[in-house]
């Protein structure tokens, strides 16, 4: 009787840890789909901001040849 019980506790404790690493590794995919996110948002940012750079670059060149 004594050893059923123990069984099934470490059976227990083995399948509650399983579960806690499947919860973790689900929390951390999550995770990295939100920074893949952000990452590509902050490209499509860079890019609009190099974009009007090179505009800027391109009048400030076009008057000073005018000069």
């Amino acid at each position: 009787m004594a050893l059923d019980t123990s069984y099934t506790l470490v059976l227990a404790i083995i399948v509650a840890t399983l579960a806690a690493i499947v919860y973790s590794l689900r929390i951390l995919v999550l995770l990295e789909r939100r920074i893949s996110r952000i990452d590509a948002h902050i490209e499509a940012l860079v890019k609009a901001v190099m974009r009007e750079e090179v505009k800027i670059e391109r009048d400030i060149d076009s008057k000073n040849r005018k000069r």
